[in-house]
């Protein structure tokens, strides 16, 4: 199993996660996205969006989309499974998972810091400030959702993780890496995430222990 991976991709580390959780070896091939790695032609064969991750497992064809991954993942490698087993819970984790992944992490990728720069020509100072406002953002959202569903246990959804912490480790962890406020601002939030650092699934791939993190 190959991994296409940058070390501070929130996407990416949702996957490298999904795989510890589930034992499964991986080869990380690193990209770096600011130096535009991603752009080259033999990764845009594999992923024409040119974002990571891609995944490749066995001769099928490459594996895109993060939270895509994770439900692949999960059904051909069901144990430990990364959705609860009841319908309405199910749904929940796919919930808050998205909450973060999809309404908060589009908007501070490095294509869309890019254009803030080239384009509407946004100084350094002005691009941090747009994305800790969207971090904090999905954040708060979260921490709500979280304080005020009885489902809420040990993880977002019981006491074993899912996709959700899954996604919401990756995105806590972004926001401390941009300068964002700190995991334990958010009470539920921030010990949930607590409780998904103590696994090493989450712990051992964290962007600052990977092979590519800037020294």
């Amino acid at each position: 199993m190959k991994l296409f991976t940058y070390w501070r991709s929130q996407a990416a580390y949702r996957v490298r996660i999904a795989l510890g959780l589930k034992g499964l070896a991986m080869e990380k091939v690193t990209l770096d996205l600011l130096a535009g790695d991603q752009f080259a032609a033999d990764y845009h064969a594999l992923n024409p969006e040119g974002v990571v991750p891609t995944l490749i497992d066995g001769e099928g064809e490459p594996l895109t989309q993060s939270l895509a991954i994770l439900e692949y993942l999960d059904e051909k490698y069901p144990d430990p499974p990364l959705l609860p087993k009841e319908l309405r819970a199910r749904a929940h984790a796919r919930a808050i998972a998205q909450l973060v992944a999809m309404d908060a992490h589009p908007f501070i990728v490095p294509r869309v810091r890019k254009y803030l720069e080239e384009e509407l020509h946004l100084d350094e100072a002005t691009r941090t400030r747009w994305v800790r406002h969207w971090l904090d953002q999905g954040s708060r959202a979260v921490e709500e959702v979280l304080a005020r569903d009885p489902r809420t246990g040990k993880f977002c959804v019981g006491d074993q993780p899912t996709v959700a912490d899954i996604c919401l480790a990756a995105h806590l962890t972004s926001a401390k890496l941009f300068g964002g406020r700190d995991p334990a601002d958010y009470p539920v939030a921030g010990r949930i995430y607590a409780n998904c650092m103590a696994i090493e699934a989450f712990s051992a791939e964290h962007p600052l222990r990977q092979p590519d993190t800037p020294k």
